[in-house]
């Protein structure tokens, strides 16, 4: 397998779940991928083939200027980022506090537009990249709670739309990834009964699995979606056929 050959990756949020699972794909299609995560829970993915590690918050523009530098540095360019990180909170709007709020968008809407906002400029020099943010199904639809969450997912899935069309006569390509119920550690966490009764609404009846989001985003990053920008692909077992 060889389709993303000669590109150089970035990956957020790679220490487990989905992205990890993109950063091994990716390295398997034949990517150089520089895999990140916040702790020091993907450092074991350095020294694998065509995978290294670095710490990166995804909140902070001083990491992300930190790590693009880096990258450009030993690599010369970055032809794909994966903005996967994020984290989930369950709590109703009256019931959320400003703490939990400002955390949620830090990382999972902020964090995303950082991400872009650094790696543009190599882009748009080199006048062409790939650029995937991981929404949810939660970006286009409800479940009770989760009022943060659905608020900073649907944010980055047309915070996508607005840059593609911004950047289409660049050569640069951003598209969202909207993945239903995968079976991580961060699903793992939650409240059991959160879980059944989402996979129980999940038409295929089961939870997906991080390698099948990963391999919609090796589409996404490769040149077989050349002709795909502003897009919503949904992995989600049906549910939002529904």
């Amino acid at each position: 397998m060889s389709r993303l050959t000669g590109k150089v990756a970035i990956v957020t949020g790679a220490g487990r779940g989905i992205g990890r699972s993109i950063a091994e794909v990716f390295a398997r299609e034949g990517a150089s991928v520089v895999a990140t995560s916040r702790g020091s829970d993907a450092d074991q993915l350095g020294g694998r083939p065509g995978l290294e590690y670095q710490q990166l918050d995804v909140a902070k523009d001083a990491d992300w200027q930190r790590v693009v530098a880096d990258v450009l540095d030993r690599h010369g360019r970055i032809d794909v980022l994966a903005n996967n990180a994020g984290i989930i909170t369950y709590q109703p709007v009256h019931e959320l506090t400003v703490e939990d709020w400002e955390r949620v968008v830090a990382i999972n809407q902020t964090g995303t537009w950082l991400g872009m906002r650094a790696v543009l400029p190599a882009m748009l020099g080199q006048g062409s990249g790939s650029i995937i943010n991981v929404s949810s199904i939660w970006g286009s639809a409800a479940v009770a709670g989760g009022h943060a969450y659905h608020a900073t997912k649907g944010a980055v899935r047309n915070m996508s739309k607005n840059a593609a069309i911004t950047y289409a006569q660049n050569g640069i390509r951003v598209n969202s990834l909207h993945p239903g119920f995968i079976s991580t550690p961060l699903t793992d966490a939650q409240d059991p009964e959160v879980n059944d009764y989402v996979v129980g609404q999940t038409p295929m009846g089961r939870a997906g699995k991080p390698e099948e989001i990963a391999q919609g985003a090796v589409f996404l990053a490769s040149d077989d979606s050349s002709f795909m920008t502003g897009a919503e692909l949904v992995i989600d077992g049906g549910y939002l056929a529904q």
